[in-house]
Parts: structure tokens; sequence; C-alpha cells
């Protein structure tokens, strides 16, 4: 690998024949490399072959500018994909994701966008991303406890109550595919179909 980096060359296991590489190599990471070379844990000569034009990207929280763009362009993605229109992210919302430190980075600014669009019902981005962020913490879908598992005694008793506890926590929002944290709801007939069948209805006494 070296040699293919450093002088565009190489020759295959066993073979004395000598091939050319035109490439480029673009090497991405999150380490600080210079510290790693000095405590031994990255190559030095891999380092300095990489090393040729580096280019450091700031975190998001140093460029705050970029997150209304971002947002934006997240609620587009995500509304695109479950279905829905949403028109408007409340200057609450957009002043909240511009306060967060983003530890999570462009992945977690990601993530929560996803998380307030499939919590979203109408065309005004869910108000509870500005709360949780002003809370510092985002709320995730409850996953039920030991107590919740009273009564159920069979396979289909345990399909019912995890259904009816996800469509509880979800605002009884059903879409073709989406995740949220570690719950996934991926079926468009859940309505037609699974709730049907354990007759599941909104409002009906110790649904919801």
């Amino acid at each position: 690998m070296l040699r293919a980096v450093q002088e565009k060359q190489f020759e295959r296991l066993g073979s004395n024949h000598t091939l050319p590489v035109d490439v480029r190599v673009i090497a991405a990471t999150n380490q600080n490399l210079e510290r790693l070379v000095e405590e031994k844990k990255f190559r030095a000569d891999l380092y300095y072959r990489l090393n040729v034009f580096p280019m450091t990207l700031p975190p998001l929280r140093e460029r705050r500018e970029d997150i209304p763009l971002l947002a934006k362009h997240f609620v587009e993605k995500f509304a695109k994909q479950q279905g829905k229109m949403i028109g408007t992210i409340p200057n609450e919302v957009m002043a909240a994701l511009e306060n967060h430190d983003w530890p999570g980075n462009f992945r977690e600014l990601q993530n929560i966008i996803e998380r307030s669009v499939i919590m979203t019902t109408g065309s005004v981005l869910s108000q509870r991303t500005a709360d949780d962020l002003m809370r510092d913490e985002v709320t995730p879908i409850r996953v039920p406890t030991a107590g919740d598992l009273v009564g159920i005694k069979t396979l289909a008793d345990a399909e019912r109550a995890h259904i009816t506890t996800t469509l509880r926590q979800t605002n009884w929002v059903v879409r073709t595919e989406w995740s949220c944290g570690t719950t996934w709801i991926a079926e468009n007939n859940l309505t037609s179909q699974n709730a049907t069948a354990w007759n599941i209805q909104r409002g009906r006494r110790g649904v919801g």
C-alpha cells in the first residue's frame, strides 16, 4: 500500500511484474493523527504519505451559519421520504438548533431532524424538537418494561402490546418506512392489517 501511494505502482503477491496505478487517495478521520503517530498508534510512514494536502473541517458547533441550510435540506429530504408536506420550521425550533452544541456533529443534526419529521403531523415542524434540545436531551421511544408485560401469555399478545405501545409513542403516525431510535415501523399496512387483526383502535379504552 505504501508503495502504491508513494510510487504509483505495485507488484501482485508472487509476481515480479510491476503494475502502474492511477488513483487519488482521499482519507478522512475524526482523530488527531499527529498525536496518534506520537503515541505509536498510527504508522508514521503512512501518515506522511497521506498528509499531502490536509483540510480541516470544523465541527458543526463552529459553523452555526450552516445549520439553517442543513436543517431545511434534511426536513425536505425526510418529509419527501415519509410522504409529508412540511414547509415551515418555527423560529423557536431553528433557534434551538442553532444554539445546540452538537456533540454528535452532522449525524446528530440529521437524526434530530428525521425524528422531528416523524413526530410532525401538519405542515409545521414539531415544536417538540426545540423542547427536547432546550432540555439538552432527546426523549427516546419508550421500551416496554416488565410491568407492561403483565397479562401477556402468548406471542400474539406480545405483538399486540408492542404495536399498541409504538402507536402511542408515535402519536399514531404510521408511514411506509422510518426509524426512531431503535424502534422500527416498516409497514404501510399496519392499520389495515396488524391493527385490525388485533382490534387496535385509537381512542379505544386501554389503547390510547
